[in-house]
């Protein structure tokens, strides 16, 4: 086997225990300074290739932590959710990195990436993609609606609330998307933590803070990036959140939309980490 063959080598499944008790399960692949992989809604190991193809991309130069959020995959979960205790998850995965990594936050992801940069140290650099911060708002009561399916047990239900309000996908794509059924069977293997990225999202469950102080204390510097092909309003929550943050930077990656491709989003996270 080759050098780069080997550093390439996944070294399979690995399990830390979060403070609260919750075991997390994570891939570790490649060498180099640490970087954790942090996805937002529906997005786990099992049902992530883009994400996976996002870690053998970056293992040439990075050991790249792909893991499953608490609830999802392989990873555990403890009653009751608080956004605290997930920001203690990655805290955990940089532990175990040896105590410095930066962090990716892809989507809600991102929100999760800054709540742990606020209180972790050894956080080198934060980039995040398209957070969903100031798009088009939801109704008053869809975060209620959402937990109230959740704990009826209609996942089917409130993986359709979320897709047609808060991703707004049109109405009429849900039933071709029900029919496909690996598709429909792993949004709904995880529908539970739907509303674990609506707490994350500012604005959603009712957070008092507004993002300059709930991120008032990220002290690593944060790359904030959208898609030059997506919808407006990705762009605008970009710079408004860039404004929030205490030490940011811009970028955009042309022709890209929310499902990024990892050929792409690869070169910007390897310049940003290793400049």
């Amino acid at each position: 086997m080759s050098r780069r063959a080997e550093r390439l080598r996944p070294m399979g499944m690995n399990t830390l225990t979060s403070p609260d008790g919750t075991t997390i399960a994570y891939d570790r692949i490649g060498s180099g300074p640490a970087v954790i992989l942090i996805g937002g809604a529906f997005q786990y190991r099992a049902f992530d290739p883009r994400t996976a193809h996002l870690a053998e991309l970056l293992a040439a130069d990075f050991t790249v932590f792909h893991y499953d959020r608490r609830g999802r995959g392989e990873s555990g979960d403890t009653a009751p959710y608080a956004t605290e205790r997930e920001a203690e998850d990655v805290a955990a995965l940089v532990a175990a990195a040896g105590g410095t990594a930066n962090l990716f936050g892809m989507s809600s992801g991102a929100f999760l990436a800054l709540d742990a940069a606020a209180r972790t140290p050894g956080v080198g650099k934060v980039l995040v993609y398209e957070a969903p911060l100031n798009g088009p708002a939801v109704s008053a009561d869809y975060y209620d609606r959402l937990c109230a399916l959740v704990a009826e047990g209609r996942r089917g239900d409130a993986v359709a609330l979320f897709l047609t309000e808060a991703a707004r996908v049109p109405a009429e794509y849900l039933a071709p998307m029900r029919q496909n059924a690996p598709m429909w069977s792993g949004f709904e293997a995880v529908a539970h933590t739907l509303p674990y990225d609506g707490a994350l999202t500012p604005g959603v469950a009712g957070d008092p803070l507004p993002p300059a102080e709930r991120w008032s204390k990220v002290a690593a510097p944060v790359l904030v990036v959208d898609g030059g092909a997506s919808p407006p309003w990705f762009r605008v929550g970009a710079d408004a959140l860039a404004a929030a943050l205490p030490n940011a930077r811009r970028a955009t990656l042309p022709d890209q939309q929310h499902d990024v491709a990892p050929e792409v989003l690869a070169p910007a996270l390897r310049a940003w980490f290793a400049g």
